[in-house]
C-alpha cells in the first residue's frame, strides 16, 4: 500500500450493496475476513444440454467444518473449488434490432488460468455472443467487464451491451417485482461480438482455493488474469485477427488501462478502449490530509446534483450547463487556491469561499465551515436533502431514499444500491440457467465479498497512489492507432467526470496522441445506461467510436 495509508483498512462502500463496478478507493474498503464455510456441496449430477454441447457446470467443493475444530484461517486454507475444465454451453437465439432479425450464438462457460506447468489455478466465467454468418477474422470483438474491485459484470451485461436487458423504469429507477427481462434494442451485438467476463471471486469465477484467490485480488494479479483470459479466448476461438476492443466500467477502467499496457508488450494490441466512469489515478479520488485534489474535482458534480434536486439559486438553476462550467472554473481557480493556502487563508477569504461553495453545492454555510471547506461524498450525500430526511445516491445522485439506520450519526448509505441490485440479480440468475442453459448450484456472486472478499492489494500505491494511467499512456504511444473513448455521467460521485477529465489531461501526451482521445457525457450517474435515453446515446457514441477506431 502507499506509504501515506500503509495501514489504512479498505472500506467496502460499493461492495456492501452498492453495485457495480463503482470504483472503490483504498480508503473506501474495510478489510473483511471470510467466515468459514460449513456446508459441503456436491457436484451437480444432471448434465446441461444445448444444441451443440452437453456439459455440467462446475460446483463448489467445500470441506465439512464439523469434522474438526480448526481455526477460521485453517479452514480457509482447506477450502477449495472445482476448477476442472468442462465444455462450454452453446445455445442459439434471435432478437430484432432496428427492424432486422439478429441470429446469434451464446457461449457460456469458464476458461482456465494456468501456471506455466499447466496446473489450473482459477477459472474465469464468461458469456460470449457472436453474430451468426459472420467472418470472425474481420468481425470486431469487444471484451467487457465491470469493476469494484470485486464486482461481477452483470451490470454491463444485462444493462447495456448484451442482447437481453433487465426491465427498469425509463429513468432507470426500480420497478415493482417480479422483475422482467426483455430484448435489448440497443445491444452492441449488431456491431461487435461480445465477451462479458467476471473477475475471479465474482460471478461463477473461482480460484482453486482460498490462498490462490488472494493472488488475483490485487491490481497486478487481476490485470494478469484478465490478460491471460483474453489471450486464451482469442486463441481457442481463433480471433487473433479480429479488431479488438476493451470496454471497462469504473474499476474496470483501471483494469482496462492496465491490460492495455500489459498486453502491449506481449503482442496483443487493441483498436479501441472505452472507459466508462473512469478512475485510472486514485489521487483524484483519495483525499488525505495532504491531498486536496478530490475535493476540487467533486465540485462540478455537486453542482449538477444540487441542480437536479432544485438546491441551486435561481440564477444558476435557469442554465445548468452554464452553472456547471462556472463551477468548474471556480473549483480549479479560486477554490483550489484557497485550499492551497490552508491555515494562511484570511477570515475574509475564508468567508468568500464559504459563500461561493454554498452557492455551487446547495449545502449550508455552517456545514461547509465545520468541514473546513472540504466536502467529501459522504458529507454531501448525507446533507444535501437533510431537510427532507433523505440521502442522495453516490453512484447516481438522482437517486434518493431514507437511510435504513436513521437520519443522524449513521454509516454511509447509498440509496442507488437497493434500487438496482435486486432486479439485476434476480433476472440474471434466471436468464443464465434458462435461456443460456448453464445449470449449476453454485451461487452467482454479484459481489466478491460473498466469496469472502477482504483486502485488495493496491500494488503501485506504495509509490503514492494506485495508478494505471501510466500503463494506458504506454499502450497509446506504442500503438499510435489506439483510440480511447471516455464516457462520463454528470451525476456520478463514485468517479466524478471532472476527475476523469483531469486524469486524461495529465497523461503527458503530445497533440498527435491526444487527438486519439474523445469524450461522451451523459445526464446520468455511474451506470449511464440505467436511463433508456442515456443507453440509446451510449450505443450511438460507441458505434461512432468503433468506426473511427477501425471496426469494419
Amino acid at each position: 500500500m502507499r506509504l501515506v495509508i500503509a495501514n489504512v483498512v479498505l472500506i467496502c462502500v460499493l461492495l456492501t450493496g452498492a453495485l457495480a463496478q463503482q470504483a472503490e478507493t483504498p480508503k473506501d474498503k474495510n478489510a473483511k475476513q471470510a467466515a468459514a464455510k460449513t456446508q459441503e456441496k456436491k457436484p451437480a449430477e444432471n448434465a446441461t444440454k444445448s444444441t451443440e454441447t452437453t456439459a455440467t457446470a462446475p460446483e463448489e467443493h467445500k470441506p465439512d467444518a464439523a469434522k474438526d475444530s480448526a481455526s477460521d484461517k485453517d479452514k480457509d486454507k482447506e477450502e477449495h473449488y472445482d476448477v476442472a475444465e468442462v465444455p462450454p454451453v452453446v445455445t442459439h437465439h434471435q432478437i430484432t434490432v432496428d427492424g432486422k432479425a439478429l441470429k446469434y450464438t451464446a457461449t457460456t462457460g469458464r476458461l482456465p488460468i494456468k501456471r506455466d506447468d499447466g496446473k489450473i489455478e482459477a477459472e474465469m466465467f464468461f458469456v460470449a455472443y457472436s453474430l451468426d454468418g459472420q467472418d470472425g477474422s474481420r468481425r470486431p470483438l469487444t471484451f467487457a467487464f465491470n469493476g469494484g474491485p470485486g464486482s461481477a459484470s452483470i451490470w454491463l451485461h444485462m444493462g447495456a451491451l448484451g442482447p437481453k436487458r433487465v426491465v427498469m423504469q425509463p429513468d432507470g429507477f426500480m420497478p415493482a417485482p417480479p422483475y422482467r427481462i426483455a430484448d435489448n434494442p440497443y445491444t452492441l451485438l449488431d456491431r461487435s461480438d461480445l465477451v462479458l467476463v467476471d473477475a475471479i471471486g465474482t460471478g461463477f469465477s473461482r480460484a482453486a482455493d482460498a490462498e490462490l484467490t488472494k493472488k488475483f485480488w490485487g491490481v497486478k494479479g487481476d490485470i494478469e488474469a484478465f490478460a491471460e483470459f483474453i489471450r486464451l479466448y482469442i486463441t481457442r476461438y481463433e480471433r487473433w485477427s479480429s479488431p479488438l476492443f476493451l470496454l471497462g466500467e469504473s474499476y474496470g477502467t483501471t483494469r482496462a488501462a492496465g491490460i492495455s499496457g500489459y498486453l502491449a508488450d506481449r503482442g496483443i494490441s487493441f483498436n479501441g478502449i472505452t472507459l466508462l466512469s473512469t478512475v485510472l489515478n486514485f489521487e483524484t479520488l483519495e483525499d488525505t490530509k495532504t491531498n486536496d485534489q478530490p475535493y476540487i474535482l467533486l465540485i462540478p458534480s455537486f453542482t449538477m446534483i444540487a441542480a437536479y434536486h432544485h438546491k441551486l439559486p435561481p440564477d444558476l438553476a435557469q442554465d445548468v450547463n452554464r452553472a456547471r462550467q462556472e463551477a468548474e472554473r471556480w473549483a480549479s481557480g479560486e477554490y483550489a487556491q484557497a485550499l492551497a493556502k490552508g491555515d494562511a487563508l484570511t477570515s475574509e477569504e475564508r468567508q468568500k469561499v464559504i459563500e461561493q461553495m454554498a452557492r455551487y453545492t446547495g449545502l449550508s454555510r455552517e456545514i461547509i465551515d465545520n468541514a473546513n471547506l472540504r466536502i467529501d461524498v459522504a458529507k454531501f450525500t448525507h446533507n444535501l436533502l437533510l431537510d427532507q430526511k433523505l440521502r442522495v445516491g453516490r453512484l447516481d445522485g438522482r437517486f434518493t431514499g431514507p437511510d435504513p439506520e436513521g437520519l443522524l450519526d449513521t454509516p454511509f448509505y447509498d440509496p442507488t444500491t437497493p434500487a438496482i441490485e435486486p432486479p439485476y440479480t434476480s433476472v440474471f440468475n434466471n436468464y443464465v440457467r434458462t435461456e443460456l442453459g448453464y445449470k449449476t448450484d453454485m451461487p452467482y456472486n454479484v459481489f466478491a465479498q460473498h466469496a469472502g472478499f477482504g483486502k485488495w492489494e493496491w500494488g503501485s500505491s506504495i509509490e503514492g497512489f494506485p495508478d494505471t494511467a501510466s500503463a494506458l499512456r504506454q499502450a497509446m504511444v506504442k500503438n499510435p492507432y489506439l483510440k480511447v473513448l471516455v464516457m462520463e455521467g454528470y451525476y456520478d460521485l463514485a468517479t466524478p467526470y471532472y476527475a476523469a477529465d483531469y486524469t486524461m489531461d495529465h497523461l503527458d501526451l503530445g497533440g498527435k496522441y491526444r487527438q486519439n482521445i474523445s469524450f461522451a457525457t451523459y445526464e446520468s450517474g455511474h451506470m449511464v445506461y440505467l436511463s433508456t435515453e442515456s443507453l440509446k446515446k451510449m450505443k450511438s457514441d460507441e458505434v461512432n467510436f468503433m468506426g473511427k477506431a477501425g471496426a469494419q
